[in-house]
């Protein structure tokens, strides 16, 4: 009787490790990706939902899929507020198994979502916040910074728009992280090139009215007035500096963060001529306007997607290749990281490329002209390009950042 209990005890207890054993090989291969972005306000064109189907493009073109990897991907409004980023963020982690954080557009959301994943030892792969304090100050062995910062936003419009004879300039400034870091970048640019800074006016996120800001900048007679805002507020202050007639009146406008929804937005009758930088245009070769097909027509509106979105479906394909590269899901985020660091990045949207060690995508990055109305040839053909800056030019040498990673 004892014998036959204590061999059906071993049964018992050897079903349960097979079925444990197979749960935790179950679990290794298991992904759950959170879009935490701004889903209905200023933003929301330039990540917003976009972004959500940039990254399940990605699960999808990564293969793991048909190799048995469950993988999914959920979506989050932070509302552009740091405190609700930070809570979906912790409730993500803690609750509802999330590995990953991606986009992230409003630079105040992302340096606190950055701080929260460290924490946790999660991984974060942001491709929607620009503030170049992710790599540096505030860098990570737990982020990326995958598709622009403000410090390239700075040396590629702001350099040229200077050595071009803008040389005086007049800020306006959203008035939270992203805005003040990209004041304070450009204002580098414009001093180390001879130029001069008249002075600054910082408006509230998502403003309706710019007429009291647009006149201080108008009676600056600084002859650019730099734009250090995005989405809505960039497209806003442009149409009103248009009515307001501010360049009719000679002053220029430098719109120093500039994405493919908002010239939509503008028209060309309007945004005709401004200049800016990005990382990536669908229209650039075969492969991006393949995917840029791709993904026009999934969304309910049919747009072209930003840079945002290309960034979101890059970063996630490189996270997927490391966990792939890694054997399965190590639960550790540092660990992947390391990993996506290691290996070098090859994707149909940017090319080839690295990751530094303070968190920073390398990859070229283009100066952009919008087209006037008569030299559009269709729907979504909005640029031409200026000029090319090589991957090693296009961002902040990792050694100036301040980043602790860097030896």
């Amino acid at each position: 009787m004892q014998s036959r209990t204590i061999t059906a005890l071993l049964a018992a207890v050897a079903a349960t490790a097979l079925t444990v054993g197979s749960a935790t090989a179950q679990d290794n291969k298991t992904v759950r990706i959170g879009n935490l972005s701004d889903q209905s306000g200023l933003y929301a064109d330039l990540g917003g939902p976009g972004s959500t189907l940039a990254a399940q493009m990605a699960i999808e073109d990564s293969g793991l899929l048909a190799k048995g990897w469950k993988i999914d991907v959920i979506a989050g409004d932070h509302q552009n507020k740091p405190d609700v980023g930070t809570n979906i963020a912790r409730q993500w982690y803690d609750v509802d198994k999330v590995d990953v954080i991606v986009d992230t557009p409003n630079s105040g959301v992302a340096l606190a979502v950055n701080q929260v994943t460290r924490e946790k030892n999660k991984a974060f792969l942001n491709s929607g916040a620009a503030t170049s304090d992710l790599s540096g100050k505030a860098c990570s062995p737990n982020t990326v910074h995958w598709t622009y910062d403000t410090w390239m936003l700075a040396h590629g419009t702001g350099e040229a728009v200077v050595k071009s004879g803008g040389d005086s300039w007049f800020f306006l400034t959203a008035d939270y992280a992203f805005g003040h870091a990209l004041e304070r970048d450009t204002t580098e640019v414009v001093k180390a090139n001879k130029g001069t800074v008249t002075g600054a006016v910082r408006h509230p996120l998502n403003t309706a009215d710019f007429s009291s800001f647009l006149l201080q900048a108008q009676s600056s007679k600084a002859k650019i007035i730099g734009l250090a805002n995005a989405g809505g507020d960039t497209t806003n202050s442009i149409k009103q500096a248009s009515e307001f007639g501010i360049v009719a009146g000679g002053q220029k406008l430098a719109a120093l963060l500039l994405f493919l929804p908002d010239v939509h937005a503008l028209g060309l009758q309007v945004a005709q001529g401004l200049t800016f930088t990005e990382t990536f245009y669908w229209d650039m070769n075969d492969q991006t306007r393949a995917f840029s097909k791709r993904f026009s027509e999934r969304m309910k509106n049919k747009m072209m997607p930003s840079m945002v979105h290309a960034g979101v479906y890059s970063a996630v394909l490189h996270y997927l290749k490391a966990m792939e590269a890694l054997g399965g899901n190590p639960g550790d985020g540092a660990k992947v990281v390391a990993k996506m660091k290691e290996m070098p990045t090859d994707d149909a949207l940017f090319g080839k490329g690295t990751i530094r060690a303070d968190g920073r995508k390398i990859h070229p990055a283009y100066l952009f002209e919008v087209k006037k109305p008569a030299e559009s040839k269709g729907p979504w053909d909005y640029y031409k390009l200026v000029a090319t800056i090589p991957a090693d030019k296009a961002f902040r040498p990792a050694a100036e950042g301040g980043c602790s990673l860097v030896k």
